[in-house]
């Protein structure tokens, strides 16, 4: 039933039939269940401000109270038993109950939402979202309802190109039903509509907000109560209804199903150093000619812990800069001091500018060129409280890590912390090592899917982006499911994916470079963006078991794969590339990159189909991954001069790839092509196999020999033992040399830190991963201004092999969801790392693989946890299958394990669930 709370719980046995004992007792709670939004809404209409022209200045501030327990009687129904509170909006909102933020449970407290009700093909799918706001009722005489709208993504830049994007702005509207039932079984509803007693006003403090440029705030205009009930606003303005289902009749009005974006409390960012520049010197000197700021020394603190809490006071001609030490996204809450109508600005960057020749402006001060045309600035006029005042933005989000601040008059900035957003509110996996530089590295990964799973899984979260690239997605999906809970936060966006395609996709059956929105979104050539609607519901359905998002997706995955067929015919080529391997030092054809992800998903159908019980269609699949890769072997595997060649140079690399050099050729055996060959098995014989795998090995060890051989190569510019591979090689590269029994050059790559390589970035002072391999360098400066993201997950996809190899947690591809998994940790032949611990929650339990190398490398010492109604294959080095124990008992003795051999220096072994403490003799 609709709106109606069910509580349950579980009761364990063992596996002797024993009682373990029953859960506490858990609860879920239905919303409206329905979805043209009539039904379960009681009347309640899309309404907003009569006469509001979109876009002008002022939000829109709604409200309407009532008397509770009012009836047709009249007489008060005794008291409440709970409340609920549906809202949507297009646009975004902040809402209130009887003068209090609506919030939501969070870490055994609470918190609120930044932007809901997040973003959607709006003429596809709105969102609305359920609040438990009994407490917000209770004993209350009267309820007043309020809420701010904002543009958000429905009437900014951000959906440019949009089918629902008007240039000259949308009217922002407000859906909402407020339930409240009484303990004598009656109920009462407030919902929104023109004739309810509703009213409005845009004269209030929000006087401005776009998710690209910011938000402006004057605490001047603040209507003191005018959420609370009592409040006078017969001089408001009426509402109107906004005729949205008029214009898109097929919408649906949805529940959220996943995690909202909400501010995190325990992520809060305190300032690690202050520091006050009253203006700048030394511009001839300098080799920009930029200069550097003059730095007042008695207010500038560079303690963290007195920056924690420290106050600055500023003038006109000063500015400050707070460095909250970590890139982030989310706002900045803030609290100042000072005169009525001064204003101050707080810009937002994610780095300080040095001396180089890339830099925007005087060195010390925040570099923003990167921002491309985003204003990214919080603006705020004081009122003149002499108590100090305090405030944050709720409107719009931001990508930083260091804020600078000016004013118009004497201020003094009391307090300031980073507020964390994110959407990947539950860590569900770590992985630990014994060495720094890899753990700054989980960590810069781990906090770049934090700012960007919000609302959507975007690819950046500061300039005039911050877009659900496809691409971006599909690569990282397996990371961040190992990271965090994000099944339900990516199988949502799935459907936004599938929408997107019957409204932006060629024939409306190509899935598209970016959901949702028309932005950016390229019209054709979309291999390896375009294949997310197929790669990710196998990722999602992989990790946790669940194939209810391959079903739901199947007939879309399918009418994707018959249009490219269709496309290309008995070519068996790909639908063509415009994006290839997206920022790749070495260049790779473009139509090469197509061809491979034609059979990637070709493939990974199969598999999908036999799970949801379509063998014919399997078979089907399972012929055209043959005939792809048949046509990929006639065309780009050849023997020249006895030589095994993938002639990946067939082809131009992306004509759109910003900052790119444009004499810079596409190269045979290029590393993410022979990647690729291994990873499908795109080749004939063992022979064949071996010669790619030498000839991998080759290009990333890049020695003076492999240079003097390829002058014309990009790899001669690079030092030897790195990586040269783009956004679809990054997250291949260490698994398939892993694979090949490679494992040595895995962990080389891992701790190589010149470029590129990903401790290039850790080196170079970075706390999130970045767009581009060269975003900065200490010694060069700043990378490509067109296009140079430092908060950009998709190299962070490495952390994948972390879990899968290096901590030794892989998920088994026959047996979705953790039933059956692989424990294989992969020592690190370069003897840097001695000691990693994962973990991760499965859908069974927390699984957990430690392992440490004691004894001078003698010993190795091995944790792991397979949880109930699970087992694990456990693959560990040893010398022999009698050198793994636990305690003094040989492994293959342990009751219900069972000994699967030993090859190659490892021992094999079927666990059941249990506790395991194992030694072994590894060489």
């Amino acid at each position: 039933m609709a709106t109606t709370r069910y509580h349950w719980t579980v009761t364990v046995w063992d596996a002797e039939g024993h009682l373990v004992g029953s859960a506490s007792p858990a609860l879920f709670e239905t919303g409206l269940m329905s979805t043209d939004g009539v039904a379960g809404w009681g009347g309640a209409q899309w309404i907003g401000m009569k006469g509001k022209t979109p876009r002008s200045p002022g939000a829109p501030m709604l409200r309407r109270e009532a008397l509770l327990g009012a009836g047709g009687s009249g007489k008060g129904r005794g008291q409440v038993r709970e409340a609920r509170l549906y809202v949507s909006a297009l646009g975004v909102y902040e809402a209130y109950v009887n003068g209090r933020h609506v919030t939501v449970p969070q870490d055994g407290g609470a918190t609120i939402e930044l932007l809901p009700p997040g973003w959607t093909n709006y003429d596809v799918r709105a969102n609305y979202m359920t609040y438990d706001v009994t407490d917000l009722v209770v004993g209350r005489p009267v309820v007043a309802l309020a809420a701010v709208l904002g543009n958000g993504w429905y009437n900014g830049r951000i959906s440019e190109g949009s089918t629902y994007y008007s240039k000259d702005g949308n009217a922002l509207a407000l859906k909402a039903k407020l339930l409240i039932r009484y303990a004598d079984g009656t109920s009462q509803s407030l919902v929104t509509g023109p004739d309810d007693g509703w009213k409005a006003t845009d004269t209030g403090p929000y006087r401005a907000d776009d998710i690209y440029d910011g938000q402006t705030y004057d605490a001047r205009k603040e209507l003191v109560g005018w959420t609370t009930g009592g409040f006078d606003d017969t001089a408001w303005s009426d509402v109107e209804r906004i005729a949205f289902e008029a214009e898109y009749p097929e919408a649906r009005l949805l529940a959220y199903p996943a995690e909202t974006a909400r501010l995190m409390p325990r992520w809060d960012r305190r300032p690690q150093s202050i520091t006050v520049a009253t203006g700048v010197a030394g511009q001839d000197s300098s080799s920009n000619g930029e200069g550097r700021i003059v730095v007042d020394s008695d207010r500038t603190v560079t303690d963290p812990r007195r920056a924690a809490s420290a106050s600055v006071t500023i003038g006109v001609g000063d500015t400050a800069v707070f460095d909250l030490g970590q890139n982030m996204v989310g706002v900045a809450q803030y609290s100042l001091r000072g005169p009525a109508g001064a204003r101050v600005e707080f810009k937002f960057a994610e780095m300080l500018n040095d001396s180089s020749a890339g830099a925007d402006g005087p060195e010390g001060s925040v570099y923003r060129a990167n921002l491309r045309s985003a204003k990214a600035t919080s603006t705020y006029i004081l009122k003149g409280d002499p108590v100090g005042e305090t405030h944050q933005d709720s409107l719009t989000f931001y990508g930083f890590r260091y804020v600078s601040v000016t004013a118009t008059d004497t201020v003094t900035i009391t307090g300031l912390t980073g507020k964390v957003a994110t959407s990947a509110v539950r860590d569900i996996g770590t992985v630990t090592t014994n060495d720094p530089q890899a753990n700054q590295l989980i960590s810069n990964i781990r906090w770049g899917q934090r700012g960007n799973y919000l609302w959507v899984p975007t690819d950046c979260p500061q300039r005039d982006e911050r877009l659900g690239w496809t691409g971006d997605t599909q690569v990282f999906a397996a990371t961040g499911l190992y990271n965090a809970d994000a099944a339900p936060f990516l199988s949502h966006f799935q459907n936004t994916v599938v929408d997107s395609q019957t409204v932006y996709g060629v024939d409306k059956a190509q899935f598209t470079g970016v959901a949702p929105g028309g932005r950016f979104n390229f019209p054709d050539g979309g291999s390896g963006w375009a294949d997310c609607g197929v790669i990710l519901p196998w990722t999602v359905w992989q990790m946790t078991g669940d194939p209810t998002v391959v079903e739901r997706s199947w007939p879309a995955m399918t009418r994707y794969l018959d249009w490219i067929q269709e496309r290309t015919g008995d070519t068996y080529a790909g639908q063509g590339s415009l994006t290839g391997d997206w920022l790749a030092p070495q260049k790779t054809s473009a139509q090469l990159m197509s061809d491979v992800y034609y059979g990637y998903v070709a493939r990974l159908m199969a598999r999908m189909a036999r799970a949801i019980n379509r063998p014919g269609e399997a078979a089907t699949y399972e012929r055209l991954f043959g005939r792809i890769k048949r046509a990929f072997i006639a065309t780009y595997l050849k023997t020249e001069g006895g030589r095994l060649t993938v002639k990946s140079s067939l082809g131009e690399a992306s004509p759109i790839e910003p900052g790119a050099d444009p004499d810079q050729k596409t190269e045979d055996n290029s590393q993410t092509a022979l990647l690729w060959v291994l990873k499908l098995g795109f080749y004939d014989t063992e022979a064949q196999r071996r010669t790619l795998v030498g000839l991998l090995a080759d290009n990333i060890g890049n020695d003076a020999a492999y240079k003097a051989a390829h002058p014309d190569s990009s790899r001669v510019t690079y030092a030897e033992n790195t990586l040269s591979v783009g956004f679809l090689g990054v997250n291949v590269l260490a698994p398939v040399l892993t694979d090949e029994g490679s494992s040595d050059l895995a962990y080389k790559l891992l701790h190589q830190d010149a470029l590129p390589s990903w401790l290039f970035s850790v080196k170079n002072g970075a706390t999130t991963v970045w767009e581009r391999w060269n975003s900065y360098s200490k010694d060069t400066g700043f990378g490509p201004v067109s296009m140079n993201s430092f908060n950009h997950y998709a190299y962070g996809a490495i952390m994948e092999w972390m879990y899968a190899y290096m901590a030794g947690i892989a998920r088994d591809p026959d047996s979705p969801g953790f039933k059956h998994f692989l424990l294989q940790p992969h020592l690190d032949p370069t003897g840097r790392i001695t000691h990693v611990s994962g973990s991760h929650e499965s859908p069974y339990g927390e699984i957990s693989s430690e392992w440490r190398i004691d004894g001078g490398g003698t010993t190795l010492v091995y944790d792991a946890v397979v949880p109930a109604n699970s087992e694990a294959t456990l693959r560990l080095p040893a010398l022999s299958a009698t050198s793994v124990r636990e305690g003094r008992t040989p492994l293959a003795h342990v009751d219900g394990v069972r000994l699967l051999g030993h090859a190659d220096g490892v021992a094999s072994y079927r666990l059941p669930s249990g506790r395991y403490r194992l030694t072994s003799t590894p060489r």
